[in-house]
């Protein structure tokens, strides 16, 4: 059976990449199921692209939620064939400054959100021989000073992806993640209004990509549209940097 055949699940789809992801699949025609606890901004989503389009609103944090989400997309499409899983928060503090609270907040977004996903949606996927897609971050390979526990929860993904892959792929599922480097959704635009001097940060954060600039949501959407694709059916495992060259730079070559 063909991954296509069947309904695209998309977490964060209100605003940012996953609404990125949801525009770029209604581009091709797909039916999809938008998942987002910003109600208001998911029914704006869904209200601009069409009829093929089911909004959930819920928390990847709540596993019953994912289940519910999962459950009526079935209900109105048929079934699940893919997961574009890219709900998550920022929050900052190092294992001193950081609270119990502040931790379990991120890690239950962060990291078990896609778990809860994850596991509501597998048994759809392996009917399906569908695929799915978890968003991490280039802090899910490299560490930003003072973002403790969205490193933990990013690092925790990409582990997710890899095991999840090795379990899945005698089930005909592929699992798959991108780590994309700073991009200009409303989390970032946020983050950089939190120091003293946003200006200066936010050429700062340009110039540490080699290419000179942060991503468009749309630029990572594209890759997480072909990683999810039919046309990429020999990967599996993988979590592909979308990071402008952030991480493949090292500093410290003379001047010239």
């Amino acid at each position: 059976m063909s991954s296509e055949s069947a309904a695209i699940l998309v977490t964060g789809a209100a605003m940012g990449i996953g609404r990125a992801v949801v525009e770029a699949f209604a581009g091709l025609g797909r039916s999809m199921v938008l998942f987002d606890r910003n109600g208001e901004a998911l029914g704006e989503a869904a209200r601009s692209l069409g009829s093929d389009i089911l909004a959930v609103t819920g928390s990847v944090a709540s596993l019953e939620d994912c289940e519910r989400a999962v459950r009526e997309g079935v209900e109105r499409f048929g079934g699940i064939s893919a997961v574009s899983h890219n709900a998550g928060i920022q929050r900052y503090g190092d294992v001193v400054t950081t609270t119990l609270a502040t931790w379990d907040e991120v890690i239950s977004v962060n990291l078990t959100g896609g778990f809860n996903i994850a596991k509501a949606a597998m048994l759809e996927l392996r009917r399906h021989h569908g695929a799915i897609c978890l968003t991490a971050s280039v802090q899910g390979m490299a560490a930003q000073k003072g973002a403790l526990a969205y490193v933990v929860a990013k690092h925790g993904l990409v582990g997710l992806v890899t095991a999840m892959a090795m379990d899945e792929a005698e089930h005909g599922v592929r699992v798959l993640g991108v780590a994309p480097g700073s991009v200009d959704t409303p989390m970032l635009r946020w983050a950089i209004e939190q120091d003293p001097d946003p200006e200066m940060l936010s050429a700062e954060i340009d110039a540490m990509h080699p290419l000179g600039r942060r991503a468009r949501p749309e630029e990572v959407a594209a890759v997480i549209a072909f990683l999810l694709s039919d046309a990429n059916s020999f990967m599996t495992g993988e979590t592909v940097r979308v990071d402008g060259g952030l991480l493949a730079r090292i500093p410290g070559a003379p001047r010239k």
